[in-house]
């Protein structure tokens, strides 16, 4: 039996998982990479379980099996989700929005809360945005996620508006906000339960095993991250939070509503979970 190729968004707001892989689960199969690249990845059938941008499971729901317990959410700013604009959020009418191509839960996000916020319908468009040039000449503003963004959060620019997107959004709805999920083929999950099971607890394990030692994951990565130890300390746990609760599958489901309101997924799914 094949080990299951297990993907893994490679992005500060997951570290305990990926300590967790490093130092408890060195058996598994990782691919890292980031959301978009993760999301073809396990929808091309070359990834079995992977966490995704929590868009990508209504896009192809009936393929996909949510598993429980787990997620990447926030209750209200997240820091790292981040739209960077010259002018004020809500003097943004029709003007050019350059899009960031990693991710595909903030794109539409963004593109929820300027419609249904502030009325406006900006032209989007998607490509590479950096942190020393993070909006272009020819745009008014852009949006960041992961560490870019929570960099730019941190370090903000002086002559630029910045707008967290957790707190736009919760100004928008109450509501928290999902943003990635943790999803199963479900072919694999069908053919393979035992597999699978083993896999997820693992899985699980691995992501207990990084927050018991949340002090050296973060120790781990400052050397190569332009981050202070109380800065990610706060992060984590602090401003995102793991536990994919009742109340935040509720608030996943307006997401959802307001996404497919909007023509930016064909449809609501059904929420589906993985038998664990």
């Amino acid at each position: 039996m094949n080990s299951p190729r297990i993907g893994h968004i490679d992005f500060l707001n997951v570290l305990p998982f990926g300590y967790g892989y490093a130092h408890f689960s060195d058996d598994l199969q990782i691919i890292r990479g980031v959301p978009t690249f993760l999301n073809s990845e396990l929808n091309a059938n070359r990834v079995d379980i992977s966490n995704i941008s929590s868009i990508e499971y209504a896009r192809h729901s009936d393929k996909l099996l949510i598993l429980p317990k787990i997620c990447v959410r926030a209750d209200n700013a997240v820091t790292s989700i981040v739209l960077i604009s010259r002018k004020p959020i809500e003097d943004i009418t029709d003007d050019k929005i350059i899009l960031t191509s990693k991710s595909a839960t903030a794109q539409r996000l963004l593109k929820i809360i300027l419609h249904d916020g502030y009325d406006a319908a900006p032209q989007y468009e998607t490509r590479s945005v950096t942190i020393d040039n993070p909006v272009a000449k020819d745009a008014t503003a852009a949006l960041l996620i992961g560490d870019d963004a929570l960099y730019v959060y941190l370090h903000r620019p002086e002559n630029f508006y910045l707008y967290d997107l957790g707190c736009e959004w919760h100004k928008l709805t109450g509501r928290q906000m999902v943003y990635a999920l943790w999803a199963v083929r479900k072919d694999f999950a069908v053919r393979e339960p035992e597999n699978f099971r083993a896999v997820y607890q693992k899985i699980l394990r691995a992501f207990n095993y990084g927050l018991e030692h949340k002090a050296d994951a973060i120790n781990s990565v400052l050397t190569v991250k332009p981050f202070t130890f109380a800065e990610l300390d706060k992060y984590l746990g602090g401003a995102i939070k793991w536990d994919l609760t009742a109340e935040s599958l509720d608030a996943l489901k307006i997401y959802y509503q307001r996404a497919a309101a909007l023509h930016l997924i064909d449809c609501e799914p059904e929420l589906e979970f993985a038998d664990v």
